[in-house]
């Protein structure tokens, strides 16, 4: 057990696990932004919306995040709240950390 109460492995882990969450999650928003630019209405209103939406999306966590281990839970609440993965995603993390996004979500 590390100083915050998650394992080293759990650390390692969520290491390996963000690039594969990451890359999903992008699938996803470029999926999103083809049926933007793909439905009905102007070029111009099509092009402002998509802008609108990749300076708001390339913030998230889902696209880029600082890594740390003291961020590590916060990163991963911040992933849960935005849709990049759910609680389901952290089945081979530590009962402790499972526990702890468990109780923490659960007051959403």
């Amino acid at each position: 057990m590390t100083q915050d109460g998650f394992t080293k492995r759990d650390w390692a882990l969520f290491r390996e696990r963000v690039p594969e969450w990451q890359e999903n999650y992008m699938e996803k928003l470029v999926a999103e932004y083809v049926e933007l630019l793909s439905g009905d209405g102007a070029a111009s209103d099509k092009f402002w919306e998509l802008d609108k939406r990749v300076k708001t999306d390339k913030r998230r966590k889902g696209v880029i995040m600082e890594m740390s281990r003291s961020e590590m839970l916060y990163n991963i609440l911040d992933l849960i709240r935005e849709g990049t993965i759910t609680v389901d995603d952290l089945e081979d993390f530590s009962e402790q950390l499972r526990g702890t996004v468990k109780l923490l979500t659960e007051r959403w």
